[in-house]
């Protein structure tokens, strides 16, 4: 049992004892260590109920639990009550850690309910770039979270396969095949300048020869299916790169095809959602608190991203989600408002759809960065990244800032392989763990090495009983991170990292005696925690560096 549940249990059964009703959300919270390891305030909410004072309740309930077998200390301050576990108690956690070995962290808020997490889905007109990336360390570390806590998730892209851009980006592709044989045709105004089109061309000029000599039908329809087939390959080849892989991808001409857009669209005129103005056809978002009604079919019937967002969502509905999560940039924010709104009033639950909205990724210190821009053809390609740097380094820096911040990814700090550099200062830990454990299989007996039964008395030093009480979070803090914070996973890990190599340093593991097996299983649970919260973040645990 973790410490907060012990503590809670052991409140509770104390205020039925003196006759008091223990709150459902008792308040526990961590107070700074010299007041212990766990405070309440219970006293305060029962002292409204009772009308009686805080401090008089919470030296009644000290008194109650004085003598309790998981404390060494229970103290009354001011109202609230500290609490500080025994020695005994911690080492009873850390067996509990061991023998749940792998399962542990694991929980099941999920009761196995399925949950789409949708992701990246960059239009096929370029490469992923850096600002993709942090995108996609998010929407697969939260995908990994839910996992873990008992959800079935299936990752998803959505390929917009459709419209002006993919024109465009046909006609770019036509531009540079032109160009390979010798003319001088300008790539279109707002297309795509990235010279990432021009090996393609050239390619195509050899394999296509004089075939297309104008942009008709015939050669818009073979550059869009070339192009978008070609930009899908430079995405995929960089997302098995960087490690994230999906189960479904979905293309928006699959649900012009099917007739989703249609039926969904006709579902809002018969709810009375949409009206006609101008030609063009609106969702009624005002009369519902939105700063403005949005087109949903343009004048000339064709339409928009966001009608064709919207029937992809009801699609999501239709095939037996029970939750879904989209990963978006900040510029995102209206549509999404407006999306989440149209659901609604198709009838479709407000706690269906949830978005983890991002910031946008700066590139601090790397040479030749420029504000990025696919249809420019200025960026850093993640793939390019991913190979200056390893596929660990910079996933972590995705994620290891709250979303909701901007983040400036520095390139310097990333390069280093010091334990200046987070990522290896959390993996250098694990691999001295390792590497003492390769010496113990050398000159330790084997019952020594079987960490769930060795004597854990002698772990008795406050480092040792501080990275207990550390472990003990973990599963508090992977239930903490899904909540759209896997930044909270990396601060977690390095605080693990930041306790245990002063103990490294300080104290001798081998050859100490009956102290031997039990700092070796207090190591051991370092090591799988590690070990279990680097894969989450999608991040190598080495055993050797």
């Amino acid at each position: 049992m973790q410490l907060e549940a012990r503590a809670r249990a052991a409140i509770s059964q104390a205020l039925k004892r003196l006759g008091m009703d223990c709150p459902d959300d008792l308040p526990l919270e961590r107070p700074r260590p010299e007041f212990g390891d766990l405070s309440t305030r219970v006293a305060f909410p029962l002292a409204k109920q009772l009308g009686r004072p805080p401090q008089e309740i919470a030296r009644e309930l000290s008194a109650a639990l004085q003598g309790h077998p998981d404390f060494a200390g229970v103290e009354a301050i001011g109202g609230f009550l500290n609490l500080k576990f025994s020695a005994t108690t911690l080492h009873q956690v850390l067996r509990g850690i061991l023998r749940q070995g792998e399962a542990y962290g694991r929980g099941d808020l999920g009761q196995g309910r399925s949950l789409q997490v949708e992701f990246v889905s960059s239009n096929p007109t370029g490469p992923l770039t850096v600002g993709h990336g942090r995108q996609a360390a998010l929407g697969d570390v939260l995908a990994e979270l839910y996992s873990q806590l008992g959800w079935r998730v299936t990752r998803e892209y959505y390929l917009n396969d459709e419209g002006k851009q993919i024109d465009l980006l046909a006609r770019s592709l036509w531009a540079r095949y032109r160009q390979a044989l010798g003319e001088e045709v300008p790539v279109p105004e707002g297309g795509y300048q990235g010279d990432y089109l021009i090996p393609i061309g050239k390619e195509l000029a050899q394999s296509w020869g004089d075939r297309y000599p104008t942009f008709d039908e015939a050669a818009r329809e073979a550059f869009r299916v070339e192009a978008v087939g070609r930009m899908m390959r430079l995405i995929q080849e960089d997302l098995e790169a960087f490690g994230v892989r999906f189960d479904v991808w979905t293309r928006e001409g699959d649900l012009h095809r099917r007739g989703l857009v249609r039926e969904t669209l006709e579902e809002l005129r018969r709810r009375g959602a949409v009206y006609e103005k101008d030609g063009a056809l609106w969702l009624k978002s005002t009369e519902h608190g939105l700063s403005r009604d949005p087109v949903l079919i343009r004048s000339d019937g064709t339409p928009t991203y966001l009608m064709v967002d919207i029937a992809y969502h009801v699609e999501k509905f239709r095939r037996g989600f029970d939750r879904v999560i989209d990963v978006q940039g900040a510029d995102h924010a209206e549509e999404q408002q407006q999306v989440k709104l149209a659901l609604k009033l198709l009838g479709i639950p407000d706690d269906f759809l949830s978005y983890c909205v991002h910031q946008f990724v700066t590139l601090k210190g790397r040479e030749g960065v420029e504000r990025m821009s696919t249809r420019a053809g200025h960026f850093i390609r993640l793939g390019d990244l991913i190979r200056e740097l390893g596929r660990d380094v910079v996933r972590y820096f995705m994620v290891r800032r709250k979303p909701e911040s901007h983040l400036t990814f520095d390139y310097e700090l990333a390069k280093k392989t010091s334990m200046d550099n987070p990522v290896y200062y959390v993996q250098y830990a694990h691999t001295r763990i390792a590497s003492i454990f390769r010496e113990a299989e050398k000159s330790v007996t084997r019952g020594a090495l079987r960490v769930t039964e060795v004597n854990l008395s002698p772990l008795t030093d406050p480092d040792e009983l501080a990275l207990i009480k550390e472990l003990d979070r973990f599963p508090d803090v992977v239930v903490q991170a899904s909540g759209f914070a896997p930044h909270l996973l990396c601060e977690y890990l390095e605080g693990v990292a930041g306790l245990f190599h002063p103990y490294y340093t300080r104290v001798r593991i081998l050859g100490q005696g009956e102290a031997t097996p039990a700092r070796l299983a207090l190591l051991s649970g370092v090591k799988l925690v590690l070990n279990r919260g680097l894969a989450i973040l999608g991040v190598s645990a080495p055993e050797e560096m």
